[in-house]
């Protein structure tokens, strides 16, 4: 067996989906795919193959489609480029006719660096407080007060969060809101967010800095430093996946904190507004647009006819294309990408809903989806 094929940013580059990523997001994802060899004449497990990106990377592979149908494939080739069994006929069977070279990514993997890479750490826009009318901070404390004392700490909250995560909520909702969140002083060194555990809270840094770092493969990676002002956290709890990086304080500080329970019942619920296929059928009837935030290659398999789409890694670069007036049916494979567009839509002022499931969450879509 010969050594493993040097993988690097432009190897990936030519595999699809991969190559709609930017070079960042494929150098964090190079250490997480594993290469696979079988021997000739083995006969590799496909059953793993559908939670998976395989790539056949050298060597001919003979293989069995749902149909009845075979064909061999020979890596490097043009058919290759695309992971085995996905998007088309699904594979049933395969066997090696002599030594072949795997390259396999987790998809879950995959969606979890999406994901993160559009929600994680957004920065909160002074310059979006000039659309504050200024009776949202009547009562609460003079702007001018130092952060020291609780009450200008109640304006810089609600003037970041009208500004920022929040800036889609009515302001009555954003003052009760402000209402469930905890002010909590921390040290230097105190770790808020640890890397692959359950999400409790959202943040928001009112003084001090923070580090977010994460650990890939045994190396820790510095990824950014987070100010006053700053907010961290939503991801996790917008998506139920586990958190993906840590959180650490630079140097002692004060953050305000919203419970995953609150922030569900007062955020989640009001900026995702999920719906049945049934019910997104009948609004598409009356004129919402499908918006497929998959991948292209994705997309041009098994879209649902008419949609428009706008990958996930693009929608804060592309929604500007969108009709603020139009309603918007958001929908992906499971759930997870559209959960995390539909959010991103909404802060923005956008009418989007979300197909609950994703594409494949009911099992009578078949007969409503259609391949482009």
């Amino acid at each position: 067996m010969s050594n493993p094929t040097l993988i690097d940013v432009e190897f990936l580059r030519e595999l699809r989906p991969l190559g709609e990523l930017d070079a960042q997001c494929l150098q964090e994802l190079l250490p997480l795919f594993v290469h696979h060899f079988e021997l000739s004449q083995a006969t590799p497990d496909t059953g793993d193959w559908s939670r998976q990106l395989v790539y056949l990377v050298k060597g001919e592979l003979k293989v069995q489609y749902s149909d009845g149908s075979t064909t061999v494939l020979v890596g490097g080739s043009e058919d290759t480029r695309q992971p085995l069994g996905k998007w088309g006929q699904t594979l049933v069977s395969a066997k090696a006719i002599n030594d072949i070279e795997l390259l396999c990514l987790d998809e879950e993997k995959l969606e979890f660096m999406l994901i993160h890479a559009q929600l994680a750490t957004q920065k909160l826009q002074q310059n979006q407080l000039k659309n504050v009318p200024s009776e949202c901070v009547t009562g609460i404390a003079d702007a001018s007060v130092s952060y020291e004392s609780p009450q200008a700490a109640g304006v810089m909250a609600l003037q970041a969060l009208a500004g920022g995560t929040f800036n889609a909520l009515p302001l009555d909702d954003l003052r009760q809101l402000l209402r469930h969140f905890q002010r909590i002083q921390v040290r230097r060194g105190d770790t808020l967010v640890r890397q692959d555990e359950e999400g409790d809270y959202y943040y928001l840094i009112e003084a001090g800095r923070c580090l977010v770092t994460r650990l890939i493969t045994g190396t820790l990676m510095t990824l950014a430093e987070l100010k006053a002002g700053d907010a961290f956290g939503e991801e996790a709890l917008l998506t139920d996946l586990t958190r993906n990086a840590t959180v650490t304080m630079k140097t002692d500080g004060i953050l305000l904190r919203l419970a995953k329970k609150d922030f569900v019942e007062l955020l989640r619920s009001r900026l995702l507004q999920k719906i049945s296929y049934a019910e997104a059928w009948q609004r598409a009837a009356s004129g919402a647009i499908w918006l497929d935030v998959r991948f292209a290659a994705e997309h041009q398999y098994d879209g649902i006819h008419g949609s428009r789409n706008i990958s996930l890694n693009t929608v804060r670069e592309l929604c500007a294309s969108l009709d603020l007036q139009q309603e918007y049916i958001v929908y992906c494979q499971n759930g997870r990408r559209s959960a995390a567009a539909a959010f991103l839509l909404a802060q923005r002022g956008f009418r989007a809903s979300l197909l609950e499931g994703g594409l494949y969450g009911d099992k009578g879509s078949s007969k409503e989806a259609a391949i482009l």
